[in-house]
């Protein structure tokens, strides 16, 4: 079984704010907002929506094609990918582009402040879901947006099955759109924020959106997350991290263990603690492929965190 994971692929720029940002925004002066923050660290590290979940699917021992479009500076992520053993036949290389890029500041209460660049992201949609290539999974991550309505309507019009994961690129879809996607989509994953801007601009609460697919994931963080699936409620714990390091990313390690999940057909309590323990791996690491584990290392891990054993 193999997944197409449709999603962006950036150079992140991370920096650290040794502060909290809620200290220098005045609430009552958010409308002449010009603030400016010191961030002594900064580095460059692989990563994309795509990238970063291919990379924890490869971890796991999957073999997943990344879909996505790339620039003239892609070759150190290239090189990345070819150690990695990931197949690229569905990356695109746009030669007058940048690869996407992702500037983030993280505070010390893990906020982050975002600023995104595009690039040859904004062309993702010259690419096209191939019918002929054996996937039986796909997901529509973070994208650009024309890429991502055209991608779920080809995964739909294939008859394959679909994970739609809006995430940062939410906002760029009104209530039609958004209705759109989850008409054609098998599962919905969002984080806490996203679940309520879902909500709030397709006018269904979280019941009526999980009513209309297979399974709706929602991570709330630190306090775990919740998937309705089969008309119930699955409330996954949290595993707490070595240490919390670095945000960046944690969502997508989720996202690899809802796919292995699907992939390997682990029930639904399995499936999110195994996506939750991915997050907790990742969030103890700088950067969003930095970390590493092995079947074997996670199956023990997982021992350990939830006192059962599972199959991987």
């Amino acid at each position: 079984m193999t997944a197409l994971i449709c999603g962006s692929m950036a150079y992140d720029n991370i920096m650290v704010f040794r502060g909290r940002f809620r200290e220098h925004i005045l609430p009552d002066q958010i409308h002449i907002l010009n603030v400016a923050f010191l961030v002594p660290e900064m580095r460059q590290e692989l990563g994309g929506c795509a990238g970063n979940i291919a990379y924890n699917l490869r971890l796991l021992g999957g073999a997943p094609l990344i879909m996505a479009t790339v620039g003239r500076d892609f070759d150190r992520y290239r090189a990345r990918l070819r150690e990695q053993g990931l197949d690229m036949r569905f990356i695109t290389e746009l030669p007058q582009t940048l690869t996407a890029q992702a500037f983030i500041t993280t505070d010390l209460d893990a906020n982050q402040i975002t600023a995104f660049h595009p690039g040859a992201m904004d062309h993702a949609h010259v690419n096209q879901v191939p019918r002929d290539a054996g996937v039986t999974i796909g997901m529509v991550s973070p994208d650009g947006r024309q890429a991502m309505i055209e991608h779920a309507a080809q995964f739909a019009a294939a008859r394959i099955p679909f994970i739609f994961d809006p995430g940062q690129g939410l906002p760029m879809f009104d209530g039609e759109d958004l209705r759109g996607f989850v008409g054609q989509a098998a599962w919905v994953t969002v984080n806490d924020y996203e679940g309520r801007l879902l909500c709030e601009r397709t006018g269904w609460s979280e019941t009526e959106i999980a009513a209309r697919v297979r399974a709706l994931i929602v991570t709330r963080g630190a306090q775990g997350s919740t998937i309705f699936a089969d008309s119930r409620r699955h409330d996954i714990p949290p595993v707490v991290p070595a240490s919390v390091t670095d945000p960046t990313g944690c969502g997508d390690a989720y996202r690899a263990g809802l796919l292995h999940g699907l992939l390997q057909g682990l029930g639904w309590e399995e499936t999110g603690r195994l996506a939750s323990l991915i997050g907790a791996v990742k969030i103890a690491h700088q950067g969003t492929q930095n970390h590493s584990f092995t079947r074997a290392s996670l199956a023990a891990d997982y021992q350990r965190a939830f006192g059962r054993t599972i199959a991987l």
